[in-house]
């Protein structure tokens, strides 16, 4: 008689504790009534690559990478999907029989799925979207919109050559504008995204002049704490269509779920509840 083993996944990262990946994926499994646990790993850097290679041999199906070891995974993977290689970083890894490592990129997944839930009228062809922030963020929500169909991206960051950089790789329908022109190009934009961690707790706040937003547009944050970021609460104010961050960590972690306990989970309130409790 053989024993199957019960399905192991978790998070690898450095620091770990802040995770929310836990909370979520635990609350799927108990949902689902499965077999498999999800669990917190603090990994150094130095240690990655000998970790990786050692859960599968433990029974891990999987892992999720987040801070820092996105590009450092994306380089030890024997396989690299399209959009993972197009964003430069992983944060889904599924381990085959073989013990040979699979990376993905289910982040600019997650943004679009949140963008759609939170904005069911938006649509891509709507016209040009504003990007605040260069950075992996930002990468990630910039393949999303992009193999949506946005026709224009005007990606602006404090830093310049960073988002020139982005326009070089990502192709001719992104625009650079210059940071302190970004209150000026929000007038004509139907999609408002804000990938910079301006906002967030315990960090300075997004100081771009939001006078131009147009009732109608759709405004989203990926920062998360606070929900109802200062960025959210003026586009409400003006009229706007607000989507918070909170949903974009949901639906990220959608595939690799499913991938690795062979159900795929709905993202639902109760779900919202259990990650924010």
């Amino acid at each position: 008689m053989t024993q199957h083993r019960i399905p192991l996944a978790g998070v690898i990262g450095h620091p770990i504790a802040h995770s929310k990946s836990p909370q979520l994926h635990g609350h799927w499994l108990k949902k689902y009534g499965l077999a498999g646990h999800y669990v917190p790993m603090d990994v150094a850097p130095d240690d990655l690559g000998v970790v990786l290679r050692s859960l599968p041999k433990a029974g891990f199906v999987g892992a999720n990478v987040t801070v820092p070891h996105k590009e450092t995974a994306l380089r030890l993977a024997d396989f690299v999907s399209k959009r993972a290689k197009l964003i430069g970083a992983a944060n889904t890894l599924f381990f085959g029989e073989d013990g040979k490592i699979y990376a993905d990129n289910t982040d600019g997944y997650g943004f679009m799925q949140n963008l759609r839930d939170g904005a069911p009228d938006w649509s891509p062809s709507d016209g040009p979207a504003v990007v605040f922030g260069a950075g992996g963020a930002s990468r990630a929500v910039l393949q999303g919109l992009l193999e949506a169909g946005v026709p224009k991206i005007m990606l602006t960051n404090r830093t310049q050559a960073r988002a020139d950089q982005l326009k070089e790789e990502f192709g001719d329908r992104i625009t650079v504008v210059d940071w302190i022109q970004a209150g000026n190009v929000i007038e004509e934009a139907e999609l408002v995204v804000n990938t910079t961690s301006l906002g967030m707790q315990g960090q300075p706040e997004l100081r771009v002049p939001l006078d131009g937003l147009q009732p109608g547009a759709v405004v989203t944050d990926l920062v998360y704490a606070p929900l109802k970021t200062k960025l959210l609460q003026t586009a409400e104010d003006a009229g706007c269509t607000t989507v918070d961050g909170l949903g974009m960590l949901l639906y990220q972690a959608v595939p690799g779920f499913e991938r690795w306990f062979g159900t795929r989970p709905e993202v639902t309130d109760d779900l919202r509840a259990a990650v924010l409790g």
